[in-house]
């Protein structure tokens, strides 16, 4: 059985990664695009490549006038799931029109611009106002990264976690094609392009350390260190776990330095992720028995998590990695590390963490 699909919004994001990840699905069928504006919708839809077997999508547009509307699609029987791909104070109100029609909901990280949303989003799920058996889900394809997999499995065969430092840096400089996304370039949110992009290494972070070391607490410092990102591009914070251990959790949007970095002290030895490679050492670092593994064709992980979605669904439940507590407890900890920062490096105790 395919599932016919919507795809509402159609940005960046939209045009690089969801579109390909829906025409790559053989459970789901691409029926319908939606987006602010018509121009914007044909611009999603003429990507489409020539030749392929999907069908012709029909266009929406909040400019398109009667019947062509985003409350008009959600009538349409033949639809019966939408990915959601919106400003990030945009998508409530779309998430909740959408499970009010009875339409299965992907909606892309952060599940909400601040906790105090995400609540009511997650007690308006909670509460039924949907209509009965629809699912949403929220869509963070760090946690379908065949490397982040492979290092988490790595991460408990070694052992307790003893430490770990996670290092992501970055330049984000105007005219680059996110920043000139009017949202992001004067964000009304918390964070700016920490929100954005943070709550995604938040997630891979949370992955690698897994049940046994869930983040309890946390200490923060923050600051902008370009003017185009405001109000924050940068955080250095320190995480305390569940066990009792702790680690570093480092990211800028704003420096001249550069990569990304994951790296978990394990009782039997250590686990580094670096792009999509990742090096296993047996016992101390300083030994040197190391094993490297790359995994240079995963791509984003959106492929990936579309699929899972759309396989879930087709069985008539929801993927446990895509809930929006699993989200929440995400956004929990960027939130967490902002009102720190605000606070001068004062520690906040998390309450949301799964």
């Amino acid at each position: 059985m395919s599932i016919g699909v919507a795809i509402i919004g159609s940005g960046i994001f939209a045009q690089e990664e969801h579109l390909p990840a829906v025409l790559a699905c053989s459970d789901l069928t691409l029926k319908a695009i939606f987006s602010r504006s018509l121009k914007s919708a044909q611009s999603l839809r003429s990507a489409v490549p020539s030749g392929s077997t999907a069908s012709v999508p029909d266009l929406y547009s909040a400019d398109s006038g009667s019947g062509k509307t985003f409350h008009d699609l959600l009538l349409r029987d033949d639809i019966q799931a939408v990915i959601l791909a919106l400003p990030i104070l945009s998508q409530p109100e779309y998430i909740e029109a959408a499970l009010i029609a009875g339409k299965h909901v992907l909606s892309e990280k952060p599940i909400a611009a601040d906790l105090a949303r995400a609540k009511h989003l997650l007690d308006f799920y909670k509460g039924g106002k949907g209509k009965a058996g629809v699912t949403w889900s929220i869509a963070e394809n760090f946690r379908y990264l065949e490397s982040f997999e492979f290092a988490r499995q790595e991460c408990r065969r070694l052992g307790r976690v003893l430490g770990f430092r996670v290092k992501v840096f970055n330049n984000v400089k105007v005219g680059d094609k996110y920043f000139e996304t009017s949202w992001r370039k004067k964000p009304e949110y918390q964070g700016g392009f920490l929100l954005d992009g943070g709550v995604h290494f938040i997630a891979g972070t949370r992955l690698l350390l897994g049940d046994a070391a869930k983040p309890v607490a946390l200490s923060a410092f923050t600051t902008l260190l370009r003017e185009h990102l405001p109000p924050v591009d940068t955080v250095n914070s320190i995480w305390q776990t569940s066990s009792g251990v702790s680690g570093t959790f480092s990211v800028s949007f704003g420096t001249t330095l550069s990569g990304s970095e994951y790296v978990v002290a394990c009782e039997n030895g250590s686990v580094a992720v670096r792009r999509s490679t990742i090096t296993v050492t047996e016992g101390l670092e300083k030994d040197g028995k190391s094993k490297v593994t790359s995994f240079d064709s995963e791509g984003s992980g959106v492929k990936q998590e579309v699929k899972a979605w759309a396989e879930a669904l087709v069985k008539g439940t929801s993927n446990e990695a895509q809930s929006p507590e699993q989200a929440m407890a995400d956004l929990e900890i960027l939130e967490s590390m902002l009102k720190s920062g605000e606070a001068t490096g004062k520690v906040v105790e998390l309450k949301f963490q799964v």
